[in-house]
């Protein structure tokens, strides 16, 4: 059920609903979550110039990717919005993204991730926290339209609007130390890491919630 909107939530409330958030990832699957303020959210312009140098494969191939992703200072405005997030951890085998992308097991993990980062922010929102919202990790068009156009870039409607989420990255925040200040296990994966060179992989998600 619906909770009423209010002007101002109180602070204990704001505490004890973050908390259950946090369990929520857990219940979803996550291997952490954390419940972090917005200071801690990193943005680098380096991140953003990962997706340039070497040009990334989707760029410019989905509504969710630069360059339609928002400026970076327009990410830091709408970040120092919000006073918290819940930071989300997810923790797979090697092979899940060491293997050659676009596999089942790709698709599956991140699918993982942008499902728990849609579920908290639907139950944020329908707990009077209207203006909660989600980014999970990776373009969304490989997940939601893999054989087809973009439909926001063809002047349609997302095909997966309420599925389909900003990356942390197309952002701009450096996910990765982030992860490391929150105490969590992270290694570089890259097209030629082999699954022997990693303990495991990992994604990615944030909520900002309040």
């Amino acid at each position: 059920m619906a909770r009423k909107i209010v002007d101002n939530i109180p602070a204990e409330v704001v505490q004890a609903d973050l908390e259950k958030y946090r369990k929520m990832a857990l219940d979803l699957g996550a291997a952490d979550a954390v419940i972090i303020k917005t200071e801690q959210v990193i943005v680098d312009e380096r991140v953003r110039a990962k997706c340039l140098n070497p040009k990334c494969g989707a760029y410019g191939t989905n509504a969710n990717c630069p360059p339609h992703a928002p400026d970076l200072e327009t990410v830091r405005k709408i970040v120092s919005k919000y006073n918290y997030a819940v930071f989300i951890y997810n923790r797979f085998p090697p092979e899940t993204f060491t293997s050659e992308f676009r596999t089942k097991t790709y698709t599956q993990g991140r699918l993982k991730n942008h499902g728990i980062v849609g579920a908290i922010e639907t139950a944020a929102f329908n707990d009077g926290y209207y203006l909660a919202t989600g980014l999970a990790d990776g373009p969304c068009r490989p997940l939601y339209c893999p054989e087809k156009e973009c439909g926001v870039l063809e002047g349609k409607g997302c095909r997966a609007a309420f599925k389909a989420r900003y990356a942390m990255e197309s952002w701009g925040m450096d996910a990765y130390r982030m992860a490391v200040r929150a105490g969590w296990e992270i290694y570089p994966i890259g097209c030629a890491t082999a699954a022997s060179d990693v303990p495991h992989s990992v994604t990615l998600g944030l909520v900002l919630v309040y």
